[in-house]
């Protein structure tokens, strides 16, 4: 069901009234859509818990990758952030938990900062900005993570990806979060079976490590 925060933020709510369990979600740089729809459905009944899919981009930023890229140094932590809470908030539960892919997985580390998520899993979050997505409303994801609570995160990477080059992997070794490392796996390797990295068995795999992990 679609809603929106006090913000004005769209998000997406599925509810689990058994749960009490919050889960929320980050999508990739595409957004909202029906990919997120589907998975926060699947989620909230695989997992047992109640899921808010929420939207990163304030205004609609274009249909291209380009666009999109150019519209990631516009974003601004503290509001971005500040929706993740305010998310948390509206499904009412007393643990509270988030999830995020790609470009959502780079604010799952900046979310490390804040006290809302007991546990965090991030997938292929950017650790490093690249000069391209730098602005004036962003911090670097592992600046966040330094100031926060680093303990808290998994992240879960793909051995081939070059937006997680081994050296910035290293920095979160370093700050003692928890990372799974699949060796044969490119970006995007588990949340979207249209894309070619996909890859069916590290999914699996790399799902429940995030399940485990979140809900233990």
């Amino acid at each position: 069901m679609r809603e929106f925060l006090p913000s004005g933020t769209q998000i997406e709510v599925v509810e689990n009234a058994e749960s009490t369990t919050g889960l929320v979600l980050i999508p990739d740089i595409w957004g909202m859509r029906s990919l997120f729809d589907e998975l926060a459905a699947r989620l909230a009944q695989e997992w047992n818990v109640s899921v808010a899919v929420v939207e990163p981009f304030p205004e609609a930023p274009g249909e291209t990758i380009e666009e999109r890229f150019a519209a990631v140094p516009k974003l601004d932590d503290t509001r971005l952030l500040d929706d993740l809470d305010a998310a948390a908030k509206r499904l009412g539960k007393s643990r509270n938990v988030l999830m995020g892919f790609c470009m959502g997985g780079m604010y799952c580390f900046k979310a490390s900062s804040r006290d809302t998520f007991a546990k965090i899993a991030s997938f292929y979050g950017i650790i490093v900005l690249p000069e391209n997505w730098q602005g004036p409303g962003q911090r670097e994801p592992i600046q966040h993570m330094a100031a926060g609570h680093p303990e808290r995160v998994l992240a879960i990477i793909g051995g081939k990806d070059h937006w997680t080059p081994r050296l910035d992997v290293e920095k979160l070794i370093d700050l003692r979060a928890k990372v799974a490392l699949y060796p044969e796996a490119d970006h995007g390797f588990v949340h979207d079976p249209a894309r070619p990295s996909y890859r069916p068995a590290d999914a699996t795999n790399a799902l429940a490590k995030a399940r485990d992990w979140l809900l233990s």
